[in-house]
Parts: C-alpha cells; sequence; structure tokens
C-alpha cells in the first residue's frame, strides 16, 4: 500500500514537492486549522503526519491511526502532543528544535521596544490625524541601563541574552536551576520580579511551569515593570494580568502566545480575556515568533526531512525522548 502523508496546515511548495514525490500527499489547503475529528478521519490510514501548533496528538488519534509511523512536528514546543502514548504505540515523534530560535528572539526585542516605547498608542495618534509636530509625550522606557530578567536560559533565552547585550543593558538577570550565561546573573524568580524593569518568559508549559505567573507573582513585581511572553500562553495568568494591570501594579504584557492555545490543557481559557484585550498598556501578535519567510521554508523542510527518513526505514534526526521511542519502535 502507497505510503500517505498528511500535512494540517500548508506549506511551502517546494516541501510539499519532496513529499509527494514519495507518497500521497493530502494537505490542508486553508490558514483554518481542521478540526480534531477532521484531523483523526484524515489520519486513519496516513503514514506520517507533519503536524503544527493547533494540532492536538493523544491515545484516540493513535489508536485509530495504525498504520502510523510517524508525527514529524513543525515546531519546538510539544507540549500538546502526547510523546509517553507515542512511545507506547510505537510512533515517532519528532520536532524542529533550533531554527526557531533566532526570529523568536527578535520578536521578543520586538515586543519590548514596541510596548516600553508605545509604538501602538503612537501609530494610532498619526492614523487619527493627530500629529502637527514634535510634541513633548508618549515617553516610554528604553532597554539600554535598565535591569532585564530572563525566565528560561535554553536556546532561545541564549539567543536573546546575545540580542540584550548590545542594547547596554546595566543587568542581565537568569532564571534557570539548569543553566547560566556569561553575563548573567542567575537569581530566583522572586528576585528577578523584584528588580527588573523588563521580564522575558520563555519558559515551556508544564505541570511546573502552569500559572508559575499568577496573581502573587505579578502583584510582588517592581512597579511599571514590562513583561513579555513568547514561551507559552498559560505559563501566565492571563486573568490576573489584566487585574494588575488594571490595578497599575504591572507596566504592560507583551505576548505572542496565549492560554487558547494550550490545547491539552483543560483548564485553559478558551479565549483570549476581554478585560487584556481592552487594556490600552498591551502589545499582542498572533504568534509569530517563527514567521520569517526563510525560517519558516527551513522549518518545514526539516519537518519532512525526519518524515522521509522514517518511510527510508531510519530513525529521525530530531526525535523526542529518542531512547524510549526507538525501544516501542524497534522492540
Amino acid at each position: 500500500m502507497t505510503d500517505k502523508i498528511l500535512i494540517t496546515h500548508p506549506v511551502h511548495e517546494d516541501v510539499y514537492h519532496r513529499l509527494a514525490a514519495v507518497a500521497e500527499v493530502d494537505m490542508n489547503p486553508d490558514l483554518e486549522p481542521w478540526p480534531y475529528a477532521e484531523v483523526c478521519r484524515r489520519a486513519a490510514d496516513a503514514t506520517a503526519i507533519m503536524g503544527f501548533m493547533t494540532d492536538r496528538v493523544d491515545t484516540e488519534l493513535l489508536t485509530n491511526a495504525p498504520r502510523l509511523k510517524i508525527i514529524a512536528c513543525a515546531l519546538k514546543g510539544y507540549d500538546n502532543y502526547d510523546a509517553e502514548a507515542c512511545a507506547q504505540a510505537g510512533v515517532w515523534l519528532s520536532i524542529v528544535p533550533d531554527l526557531l530560535t533566532a526570529p523568536t528572539a527578535e520578536l521578543a526585542v520586538a515586543l519590548a521596544l514596541g510596548l516600553a516605547r508605545h509604538v501602538r498608542a503612537g501609530d494610532a495618534f498619526v492614523r487619527q490625524g493627530n500629529y502637527r509636530g514634535w510634541r513633548p509625550h508618549f515617553y516610554g522606557y528604553g532597554l539600554h541601563n535598565s535591569t532585564v530578567a530572563v525566565l528560561g536560559l535554553g536556546r532561545l533565552g541564549s539567543a536573546l541574552v546575545e540580542r540584550l547585550q548590545g542594547f547596554g543593558c546595566a543587568r542581565i538577570l537568569g532564571v534557570d536551576t539548569h543553566a547560566s550565561l556569561p553575563g548573567v546573573v542567575n537569581c530566583s524568580l522572586q528576585d528577578a520580579l523584584a528588580q527588573a524593569d523588563f521580564v522575558f518568559s520563555l519558559l515551556p508549559l508544564s505541570e511546573e511551569t502552569w500559572h508559575l505567573l499568577d496573581a502573587a507573582h505579578l502583584r510582588a513585581c517592581k512597579p511599571g515593570q514590562l513583561l513579555i511572553n513568547v514561551g507559552r500562553g498559560s505559563v501566565v495568568d492571563e486573568l490576573a494580568v489584566a487585574d494588575v494591570l488594571a490595578e497599575g501594579r504591572l507596566g504592560g504584557y507583551a505576548a505572542d502566545v496565549f492560554s487558547c492555545e494550550d490545547w491539552a490543557y483543560l483548564e485553559r481559557l478558551r479565549k483570549i480575556p476581554d478585560a487584556l484585550l481592552l487594556a490600552e498598556n498591551t502589545l499582542f501578535t498572533p504568534h509569530l515568533g517563527s514567521a520569517v519567510h526563510s525560517a519558516r521554508r527551513a522549518i518545514e523542510h526539516r519537518a519532512a526531512d525526519n518524515i522521509l527518513a522514517v518511510l527510508a526505514g531510519r530513525a529521525p534526526e530530531d526525535a523526542v525522548a529518542e531512547a524510549e521511542i526507538r525501544l516501542a519502535v524497534c522492540p
């Protein structure tokens, strides 16, 4: 029987043709994701799946896809994919661990500067016809001579720190019990929140980081602090952020990720809170961390590489929990 590759979102044409040369390809042509039930239906006879942020993989999907050999995530964070269930089903699970790093670090800096320098309000002011020349208003804050805290010092944290150092920050604090970086002072979360002018949350989502930045932590932050989240939405309690913004304790919040995306968690919010959307001192982007043409193409090709390796009888280069899954696939 011919191999079938299911692609749940549109990919670049050259990526599609690479896969279509070796297998039947069933690709979602639309920007809107297929419902979970539709993915399950189409996956029933699939040999491989290229999945994205909007997808969820669990025991139900795996049980109904007996031919499945690999799920290749075109992303880094796989909290919506049940790695243990994949291992038990003998299905490879692969990610793209490094190609999202640079563009996401760049966006984190862009969000920080946009929030701190009132870019959203200034743009609206000009577009509304109010500009009559320079006036002493819209004063904000700069990264230069500021104290910055980075939560998570992995690949993304390292890339972000490298970029922040070019701005001449007075101090860069790091919160990570497993890593340290040159020029970064490691400290506790409490100390970072109490001292930093800017806080960048880069943390992945897990049971330990769910709502790590809750109301208690946010109310203990340095007054006027700016919080930027490019890790996972549910690391931050979005309802608490809205409350602390309204109280004036938190100076601003920028995010590229939101709780409603975290499909694997039943406790997630189903939509972004209205109070957060209406807050003036916020800046949001629709999960654009890797949305750079060259980066997205490279990410898709890397996911395709992993699929093609498995279809050719080899292990994927970027397997998750490789030893555990290898045992399941090759007993």
